[in-house]
């Protein structure tokens, strides 16, 4: 190791010396991977933020297992299933509980703007608590009273003076669907890429707000588990006792990965986002690609110098490759902080979980550092076919 490090000392670092040479071609091809790098960063925090943002909800609920409708694709898009399945639940060993929860988008004025938004409604039986959400499980008293609600502080919109009134003890009305609603409590989840925001209350002021649904349709079964059961075979006996072409058994993490699937594999905004990050690649390639390419052909006769003198191609596509991962690392470095600010300020404006993570900077060095490579690789093949005799 020591000898290695010895000889890199003694070697000329001649690809730095080339690019450091053309300052400007250099800026430029720095400047070219850094906005690949931004678009990148960008794609990815969208991405996540809609993974995480429309699978926050399932996340905090509070069951061993979920029954859905086999009709049902995720949160905004889910069909109903008969009330009954939730009383033959009850009957399979190992289940200690089975809850009904409501959920659906409606219309509400805003009631700081008084302008009309969606958000999603959720209803569920206040004597258990339904949500891992302790702000909510705090308020389950207020929840019980006629047409009563607890809105999502992090929602998407203007609501600071709405907030300060509540916070104030004071409850504010509003109107949802023609109907007047009180909100007495906030609590805090936050927006998605499918609502602007959540309400929640008992089943009954849910139902209230939808007069055509009926209490024996509902969206969710949280079924919980007696201790020392095994969530999986349980759900092999609700599975095998259960009519499958009207419900769904789920674990908790499926339930999760259901929700996860949908906007990856068949909502068209998952895949404009990796088509996104494709195209942030494919520019830094281009980019990249270029600057190499015209550092081989105006520096080609020296290259055939090189040879002429005894140096092989490794040598030689070395210092190429040393250009590539230069400007790799040095291009990270802007593409890398330009994103923490445009993260902030994106998540500021629509509420959605953007931020930086460990896992997608490596994720972005890492595809930087193959896109410079994979650059430098098409770069070099007039440099390796090059006969010294032919360049004189």
């Amino acid at each position: 190791m020591t000898g290695f490090i010895q000889e890199l000392q003694r070697r000329t670092p001649l690809g730095w010396l080339q690019l450091s040479h053309h300052k400007s071609r250099l800026l430029v091809a720095l400047s070219g991977i850094a906005f690949a790098d931004v678009l990148m960063f960008m794609q990815l925090g969208f991405q996540n933020a809609l993974y995480d943002s429309n699978t926050r909800l399932n996340r905090a609920v509070l069951a061993d297992i979920v029954l859905i409708s086999p009709q049902s694709r995720n949160m905004q898009n889910l069909s109903t299933f008969s009330r009954r399945r939730l009383l033959q639940a009850a009957d399979v060993p190992g289940v200690k509980s089975a809850e009904a929860m409501y959920i659906g988008l409606v219309t509400w004025k805003n009631p700081q703007t008084r302008r009309k938004t969606s958000v999603q409604a959720i209803g569920f039986n206040p004597e258990q608590p339904a949500l891992n959400i302790p702000e909510v499980n705090n308020q389950l008293d207020k929840i019980k009273l006629p047409d009563n609600f607890v809105f999502d502080r992090a929602a998407r919109g203007e609501y600071d003076k709405v907030f300060s009134q509540i916070d104030a003890g004071e409850s504010v009305t509003t109107e949802v669907d023609k109907r007047t609603i009180s909100i007495s409590g906030t609590f805090k989840l936050g927006a998605s890429f499918g609502a602007d925001g959540t309400l929640i209350s008992s089943d009954e002021n849910f139902l209230r707000l939808f007069p055509r649904r009926l209490a024996g349709s509902i969206n969710l079964g949280l079924v919980n588990i007696q201790p020392g059961y095994d969530p999986k075979q349980v759900v092999e006996a609700l599975k095998s006792y259960l009519p499958t072409d009207d419900v769904k058994v789920l674990t908790r993490a499926e339930y999760v990965k259901m929700e996860e699937d949908y906007w990856k594999t068949e909502s068209p905004i998952g895949f404009i986002f990796s088509l996104g990050v494709s195209m942030g690649f494919m520019v830094g390639v281009i980019i990249v690609y270029q600057v190499l390419s015209t550092d081989v052909n105006a520096h080609l006769k020296e290259y055939a110098t090189f040879k002429a003198m005894g140096y092989g191609n490794s040598y030689l596509l070395g210092v190429i490759f040393e250009e590539a991962l230069i400007l790799a690392v040095l291009g990270f470095i802007p593409g890398f902080i330009v994103p923490l600010g445009l993260y902030q300020l994106a998540a500021n404006a629509t509420n959605l979980p953007i931020f930086m993570t460990a896992v997608r900077a490596f994720t972005v060095l890492l595809l930087t550092l193959i896109m410079c490579t994979l650059s430098g690789a098409i770069a070099t093949r007039r440099l390796q076919s090059a006969d010294p005799a032919d360049m004189f």
